[in-house]
């Protein structure tokens, strides 16, 4: 068996091998000698003056041979789907995100056939149209920064960062990110980032693997309802044709309010989901890593800082959410007259400017909603309120965060890194009172956790809304199909499982495991 030790490193430390060998030596204690290692994990801890490397270190043998690789992920059980030995089965997957996208790997390793039919453009030419947007501030509703091939991870940062260890190997989803292109850090680091210029070339890859394998891709298709016979689903129907199956994955992403309003109209199980919605801050990253790395002496070796918060605010709970450094702020509509922000980073995490989600809770009960869609219809309001307030356009409504804290409108607004244009707004008029009162509350107490986050330099945009989905599609938790619909798998973030590329990737794969089983 390998034996693991734990380090700690100075950046200056880490940086040199030498330092990093002498560590393990010490840790081993004298007279032990030199042996191979790897770093297998590793994280940043400044919660001290002094700022560490946690390293968990790998010690191998000379005797052994080394652990497995992350090449043969996928390759060592690639069967095609007529290989599998049990017969070919089909199964239909809606949505190319990672929930769709990974489902459809562990299909082909099952021995299955996956057909993934996405309502958007493959990931190259989603490309053109998220450009599209911001130069002519029109958004094509069914490929922007949420639709098409890869789903909103592909162009939002491509963190793979997850809690969901309980639902599946996660070694195995970053495993099929390096042999699709993926740098191998991401198996190493804790907080794993791949970076948003360099995903879509790793999707693209992916795809090509299942295809390659037997796999069937139907891109520009919505689907506008499932077809059911005798209480199961055996297909679905896109643009007015069907699409047959012994099976379908329903994986369309947070953002998919069609299939929503599909499940309403035909009297399928539908709930109101808690969800979480508030603004997008930016600050100085300079300031971010002064901050974090107690003073402007911080060492120019460490890469730049990051935070994580949370308070509770008369029974709300307030948190940063996807935070973005050296990273860029996007519209993130899906249709017209919505306002809706996110952040994203290339792998570099250069930009300057260091930006995350500050959201709050919010539950059925806050706002008097009623129904499976009362949630989803509370997102919308907000959404075009602040539509509304930029001018009837995807202008960023912005505000100072000092501002924002005394409930007046910015006369001048700060430099901002937003793909876009951004205007001088009353968000304390925009947000409803009691998400403005929660974030005011919050903001206090996270610049007491962190001396300087309120700052006349730091900018609040507007809206801050698809945390994760006000809707979830029931199913059963043994056999994960909808509990009316046999053969119907709600799935990912869409279907209010999984938030995130890693948990999304993690419900997918489960899922098809659970098909598998019931073959």
């Amino acid at each position: 068996m390998t034996k693991q030790i734990q380090i700690d490193l100075t950046p200056e430390e880490y940086a040199s091998e030498a330092a990093v060998r002498r560590a393990v030596v010490r840790a081993l204690g004298e007279g032990s000698g030199e042996q191979p290692f790897r770093i297998v994990r590793r994280s940043i801890d400044c919660r001290r003056r002094k700022v560490v490397y946690h390293c968990t270190v790998s010690l191998i043998p000379d005797s052994s041979p080394e652990e497995r690789g992350v090449g043969d992920a996928f390759g060592g059980k690639r069967p095609s789907p007529r290989e599998g030995g049990r017969g070919e089965a089909t199964i239909v997957i809606v949505g190319a995100g990672p929930a769709g996208l990974f489902a459809a790997l562990r299909a082909l390793q099952l021995g299955m056939r996956p057909i993934i039919v996405e309502r958007g453009k493959p990931v190259e030419e989603r490309k053109a149209d998220i450009v599209g947007l911001v130069r002519t501030k029109t958004v094509n509703p069914d490929s922007n920064w949420c639709f098409g091939e890869g789903g909103a991870g592909t162009y939002s940062d491509g963190k793979l960062y997850t809690r969901s260890t309980k639902r599946g190997d996660v070694g195995e989803v970053l495993r099929l990110f390096v042999e699709h292109g993926a740098d191998p850090d991401i198996m190493v680091d804790v907080h794993a980032h791949i970076g948003t210029d360099r995903l879509p070339a790793i999707i693209a890859r992916m795809r090509q693997t299942v295809v390659e394998h037997g796999g069937e891709y139907h891109f520009n298709t919505r689907v506008t309802d499932l077809v059911v016979r005798d209480g199961r689903v055996c297909g679905v129907v896109a643009d007015g044709k069907e699409i047959g199956g012994d099976a379908v994955v329903l994986a369309t992403g947070h953002s998919a309010r069609d299939i929503y309003e599909l499940f309403a109209r035909r009297g399928w199980l539908l709930e109101a989901k808690p969800f979480a919605l508030g603004v997008r801050v930016e600050h100085p990253q300079e300031l971010i890593n002064e901050i974090q790395y107690h003073g402007k002496g911080y060492s120019r070796l460490l890469p730049p800082a990051t935070y994580s918060l949370v308070t509770q605010v008369g029974g709300h709970g307030v948190f940063s959410f996807c935070m973005c450094p050296g990273g860029v702020i996007v519209p993130a509509a899906t249709a017209g007259g919505q306002q809706v922000v996110n952040g994203m980073s290339n792998a570099a995490r250069n930009s300057g400017y260091a930006n995350s989600g500050i959201a709050v809770t919010v539950s059925p009960e806050d706002v008097g909603a009623e129904g499976p869609l009362g949630l989803l219809e509370f997102q919308k309001q907000v959404e075009a309120r602040a539509f509304e307030a930029a001018g009837g356009c995807i202008d960023a409504p912005s505000q100072r965060l000092v501002d924002f804290l005394e409930r007046h409108a910015s006369s001048r607004l700060n430099k901002s890194n937003y793909m876009g244009r951004c205007v001088s707004a009353p968000l304390h008029e925009v947000l409803p009172p009691f998400v403005v009162d929660s974030l005011i509350q919050a903001f206090r107490d996270f610049d007491r956790k962190m001396k300087g986050f309120i700052t006349r330099d730091a900018s609040l945009l507007a809206v801050e809304s698809r945390t994760s989905s006000p809707v979830r599609i029931p199913r059963d938790k043994e056999t994960l199909q909808h509990p009316q619909l046999q053969g119907l798998y709600p799935c990912g973030e869409g279907a209010g499982y999984a938030g995130g590329i890693v948990s999304s990737a993690l419900d997918g794969m489960r899922c098809v495991e659970a098909i598998s089983l019931r073959r």
